[in-house]
């Protein structure tokens, strides 16, 4: 397997406003887009060619990655006029593939960190002879998943969209993700209109008799669609707990980027990121955050489980925790922001506006 295709299509409504001006595959996870982390998995796992499905901001991703040298990639641009889903994606994608018909195509979203072993993978696939094989791994609630049953081969018996009853629930295991096509099954999608993989494309091909593998794997996995999910990938990635080659720095408690400026006795830990051109004042405690390129953290500042967004200004005193701050928004100081909140882009909120505890 040398060729994958990578969707990145995606709007990211659920992770707004990280999104307002910058597609989520390229929202920096530890002081990189994190498109970057999966390019550098599917290289490490032998990918050479790599075709992205692009619509929502489209023209960000080949100014930055180029045509993939960088990174010992051969990367290709393939842009959907309208949004096409997952299944309409990979057909309108195919012409650009150079695989034989029976050849294995890798195939995964933009938007999972996941630690899966991607040649166990292949492997299966070809071992098994399927059409199509899909990384599986459990979770201790699905009601928010696709369940993927399957039988005592591994061969997938049914694909049971988002259950909410207790009967509904047979089993843990859901899709993850990354899938393995056989090249011609890829044409056998319907072209030129939306299309879900995981709500018609796998059950029709359930029912004429495909072959369908699962593979359980359950190492690191996390839906990055949610900007509390973003946050701690992003942390899991400086923390060593999510796997990726592209990490710019060693693991550890804390990621500064060389242009960032840190106060020697502000305090980082949890994974925290702090971007190019960024600056951290005298006394501010950072915990499990990310700071992106030119965000200033004023003195005194208590940031947790959060994300403050590209030029973003967080006033002295001012206490964060789970708050999602926008791109050059401005906090001003002595404000407390708790869990949930999310600040929009160049939104000013002054000093003292927003508190959950007495102003004594």
């Amino acid at each position: 397997m040398t060729e994958a295709i990578l969707l990145v299509g995606g709007r990211g409504t659920r992770l707004r406003p990280l999104t307002v001006h910058t597609p989520k595959p390229m929202v920096p996870a530890a002081g990189v887009p994190f498109l970057t982390h999966q390019l550098a998995r599917a290289r490490a796992a032998g990918v050479e060619h790599i075709v992205l499905a692009t619509s929502y901001l489209a023209e960000v991703f080949e100014p930055y990655f180029g045509d993939g040298s960088a990174l010992g990639l051969h990367i290709e641009y393939v842009t959907e006029d309208e949004p096409l889903g997952t299944g309409g994606a990979i057909r309108n994608v195919a012409s650009r593939l150079h695989s034989g018909p029976d050849e294995p195509v890798l195939i995964f979203n933009g938007d999972i960190l996941t630690g899966l072993d991607i040649p166990a993978l292949v492997r299966t696939h070809e071992t098994s002879g399927a059409d199509v094989s899909l990384h599986l791994t459990r979770v201790e609630d699905p009601r928010a998943y696709g369940l993927v049953p399957t039988d005592s081969s591994g061969r997938v018996t049914a694909f049971l969209e988002k259950p909410q009853t207790p009967e509904e629930i047979v089993t843990d295991q859901i899709n993850a993700g990354a899938y393995v096509f056989r090249r011609s099954v890829i044409d056998t999608i319907p072209a030129g209109r939306p299309v879900s993989v995981e709500r018609e494309t796998f059950p029709e091909l359930l029912a004429t008799g495909a072959h369908l593998q699962g593979m359980v794997d359950s190492t690191y996995w996390l839906d990055l669609g949610t900007p509390q999910a973003f946050v701690r990938g992003s942390a899991d990635l400086v923390l060593g707990r999510a796997p990726s080659p592209a990490v710019p720095g060693r693991c550890g408690d804390r990621l500064v980027l060389p242009t960032a400026t840190v106060a020697p006795d502000a305090k980082l830990t949890g994974g925290t990121v702090v971007g190019e051109g960024a600056y951290v004042g005298e006394g501010a405690r950072i915990a499990g955050s990310a700071i992106l390129e030119g965000a200033v953290v004023e003195p005194g500042a208590v940031i947790t489980d959060s994300l403050v967004g590209a030029r973003a200004r967080i006033g002295r005193r001012s206490i964060l925790t789970g708050a999602v701050i926008g791109d050059a928004a401005l906090i001003g100081p002595d404000n407390e922001l708790r869990e949930g909140v999310r600040v929009w882009c160049d939104a000013r909120i002054p000093a003292g506006a927003v508190r959950f505890s007495s102003d004594q």
